[in-house]
C-alpha cells in the first residue's frame, strides 16, 4: 500500500499507542488501515510516560482486564516490531502498617493472581537496591514489562507499516470526520469505519461530544536520573503513596485509613498528586516520577519543589549513592472523574476512543479489541 490511496476499510485519526493498538488489532483481522497524525512524528503522551506496562493496581474490573490482555499483545509483537523488553515485574514496598493491610486485602482479591507478598528478608534478598529498613513487606508482580516509550512507538508504527501493511500518513491534520468521508489538510479520504484517537485536543474533532463528558486535562513531571555505575533496578518500584492512587488498590477498604494517614503525613506529596514509579533504560539510568496537575490548560511551567517531592520519595525507596537528573520533561493526557477510558460511539461507523487515566500503554491493546468486538 502507499500513502497515494484514498479508500480503506479503517482509518485511524492519531498515531499515539491508542491509535496504534487500533490499526494493529484491525490489521490483525484482515483490515486495510490507514493511521493519520498531524504531526511529523508521534511526540505526545505516548512517548513521554514511563514505557511500564502495568497489570497490577489497575482498577478493577474492564481496566485491569484489558491490562492483563494488553500485556499479553506486547509480550507477542514487542520482539516482532524490535522493542526491547528492558525489565519485568514490580517491587511495591509498604512501610505503614495500614499500607500492609491495603496488600493484604488486595492480595485476597482475583487481581492479586500470581503476585507474592515478601517478607522483608526475602525482599532484600531478590531486590537489595531497595531501602528496606522499617519496611512491612514488599508485594512483587510478575505481569509488569518495561519498554523504552520514546522509541518503542517509533519501532512499533513502522513494523506495523512493513509487516502488516498499514499506510502512515504524518504531518497531514484531520480536520473533519463525516465516516466514510475524512478530510485531512491534504487529501480527502475514505474508510467504511473510523477511530478518533485524538488524546488530548479536546476542542477540536467531536469537541461538542466531548464536552459532554466533563474531561479535563492532567500535567505531570517526569525526570531521567542517573545513578552510580553498576547501579541495577530488579524490576519496576513503587510504594506506599501507589496504594491511593492506582485504583485497585485505592478503592479497597483498607486504603480509607491509609488516605486519611498519609493525608496528615505527606500532604505536600497529596496535594501535587506525587506517587513514586520508577524504572531503568538500557543505558542505567533512571525514569522518575510522577505528579499530577489538573485544569482546562496547564501551565506549561514546571515547579521546582514539585520535583524535590519526587527526588525525596526516590531517595527513601532505592540506595542511591548518586542520582544526578539530566533530564526533566512534563506529559499531558485527557482525564476523567467518570471512568478510564471513553468510548463514544458518534454514528454507526465512527468510534471516539480516549484513554481518560493516563493508562494508553498498559491497556490500549485491551480497549482496541473491546471495540472491534463491539462494533
Amino acid at each position: 500500500m502507499t500513502s497515494s490511496e484514498t479508500k480503506f476499510d479503517l482509518i485511524v485519526v492519531g498515531a499515539g499507542i491508542v491509535g496504534l493498538a487500533h490499526a494493529y488489532t484491525a490489521a490483525k483481522r484482515g483490515l486495510k488501515v490507514c493511521v493519520l497524525e498531524r504531526d511529523a512524528a508521534c511526540v505526545g503522551a505516548s512517548i513521554r510516560n514511563f514505557g511500564f506496562i502495568t497489570v497490577t493496581g489497575q482498577g478493577e474490573g474492564d481496566t485491569w482486564r484489558r491490562a492483563r490482555r494488553a500485556r499479553e499483545v506486547w509480550g507477542e509483537v514487542a520482539p516482532q516490531a524490535g522493542i526491547a523488553v528492558l525489565h519485568h515485574g514490580l517491587y511495591l514496598s509498604a512501610f505503614r502498617p495500614q499500607a500492609l493491610k491495603v496488600l493484604e486485602e488486595f492480595m485476597a482479591t482475583p487481581m492479586g493472581d500470581g503476585c507474592e507478598l515478601l517478607d522483608i528478608s526475602e525482599a532484600m534478598r531478590r531486590a537489595p537496591v531497595m531501602q528496606l529498613e522499617g519496611a512491612q513487606a514488599v508485594l512483587y508482580s510478575p505481569h509488569e514489562m518495561r519498554v523504552e516509550s520514546r522509541t518503542a512507538i517509533g519501532l512499533l508504527a513502522k513494523w506495523l507499516a512493513a509487516s502488516l501493511g498499514v499506510v502512515f500518513r504524518f504531518g497531514e491534520a484531520v480536520l473533519e470526520v463525516a465516516t466514510p468521508r475524512v478530510r485531512t489538510s491534504l487529501a480527502t479520504l475514505h474508510a467504511e469505519r473510523v477511530v478518533v484517537c485524538t488524546n488530548t485536543d479536546l476542542h477540536g474533532l467531536f469537541a461538542e461530544r466531548l464536552a459532554l463528558h466533563k474531561l479535563t486535562l492532567c500535567q505531570l513531571h517526569m525526570l531521567r536520573v542517573q545513578p552510580e555505575p553498576g547501579f541495577r533496578l530488579p524490576g519496576s518500584v513503587m510504594s506506599d503513596l501507589s496504594l491511593v492512587r492506582y485504583h485497585g488498590y485505592s478503592k479497597l477498604p483498607a486504603a480509607a485509613l491509609l488516605l486519611e494517614q498519609m493525608r496528615r503525613e505527606e500532604g505536600e506529596s497529596l496535594d501535587n498528586g506525587v506517587h513514586l514509579i520508577v524504572v531503568q533504560s538500557a543505558d542505567g539510568s533512571l525514569v522518575v516520577g510522577d505528579s499530577h496537575h489538573y485544569g482546562a490548560a496547564p501551565e506549561p511551567f514546571a515547579d521546582q519543589r514539585v520535583d524535590d517531592l519526587i527526588l525525596g520519595h526516590l531517595h527513601k525507596t532505592l540506595k542511591l549513592q548518586q542520582a544526578k537528573v539530566t533530564e526533566r520533561w512534563v506529559g499531558t493526557y485527557p482525564s476523567s472523574a467518570r471512568t478510564d477510558c471513553l468510548i463514544d460511539k458518534p454514528d454507526d461507523a465512527t468510534r471516539l476512543v480516549l484513554v481518560t487515566s493516563g493508562t494508553g500503554a498498559s491497556t490500549a491493546f485491551g480497549i482496541a479489541e473491546d471495540v472491534f468486538a463491539g462494533w
